[in-house]
C-alpha cells in the first residue's frame, strides 16, 4: 500500500475517493482512530464509510436471506437502519458508483442476493456497512480546519484484506514522515 500527501503533509480538500484519517486524540467514539472512505463529496455535503470498525455481528444476522457469513462494519453513526456495501467487482453490479480506481459503492439489492446465493461474492471483494458517516454543507471543512482529520489519496484496493484494528495505524505509517510518528501515539497520552 502506498499513500501520497502534498508538501504540506495534508491534502486540504476532501474529495470523492480520498480517505479521512482521524487525528489520534479525536475521542468521539464514532470516529476514534477511524479511516473513512469518502464515497461522495460536493457543495451540499459529504458521505463516507468507516473502513475499520468491525461490529460483533455477521451479515446473516442482519439479513437472513443473504447466504454470506461475513462481518459487518459500522459505516458511521447516521441512519443505522441502512445497509451499504463497497466492492471490487463492478462487472457484477452495473449500477454501482465508482469511488476509486478499484472500489465501487452499492448496486442492485436483488442482484446482490443472487450473487451471494450463487457464491460469486466473498469477503475478498465485498464489505458491508451499517449506517454511514455524513456531513452537511461546510461541516467537514470546518472539522478539517480544526485538524480533526488528515486527508490522503491512496490506492486502497487491499483494505478488504486488512486487519481492521490496525488499519488506522497502517494508513498513517504508509503516509510516511510525521504521520509515521503519529501512528505510534498511544490512545491515552498519560500512559506515555
Amino acid at each position: 500500500m502506498h499513500y501520497e500527501c502534498e508538501k504540506n503533509m495534508n491534502l486540504k480538500e476532501p474529495a470523492k475517493g480520498r480517505m479521512l484519517i482521524s487525528e489520534p486524540f479525536l475521542y468521539d467514539p464514532n470516529f476514534k482512530r477511524s479511516v473513512i472512505l469518502l464515497c461522495e463529496h460536493n457543495n451540499e455535503g459529504s458521505f463516507g464509510l468507516v473502513l475499520n470498525k468491525k461490529m460483533d455481528i455477521r451479515l446473516e444476522q442482519v439479513l437472513p436471506e443473504m447466504d454470506m457469513d461475513v462481518p459487518v462494519f459500522q459505516g458511521g453513526p447516521v441512519e443505522l437502519n441502512t445497509l451499504h456495501f463497497l466492492h471490487t467487482v463492478p462487472d457484477l453490479f452495473e449500477d454501482s458508483t465508482k469511488v476509486t480506481e478499484h472500489i465501487y459503492w452499492g448496486g442492485d439489492f436483488e442482484r446482490l442476493k443472487f450473487l451471494a446465493s450463487t457464491k460469486q461474492l466473498s469477503h475478498n471483494n465485498i464489505r458491508f456497512f451499517i449506517g454511514y458517516s455524513g456531513w452537511g454543507e461546510g461541516q467537514l471543512k470546518a472539522e478539517i480546519g480544526k485538524n480533526s482529520w488528515y486527508i490522503t489519496d491512496g490506492e486502497i484496493n487491499n483494505f478488504f484484506l486488512e486487519d481492521d484494528e490496525q488499519y488506522w495505524r497502517t494508513v498513517l505509517e504508509d503516509m510516511g514522515g510525521k504521520f509515521k510518528v503519529i501512528s505510534n501515539f498511544p490512545e491515552d497520552p498519560s500512559l506515555n
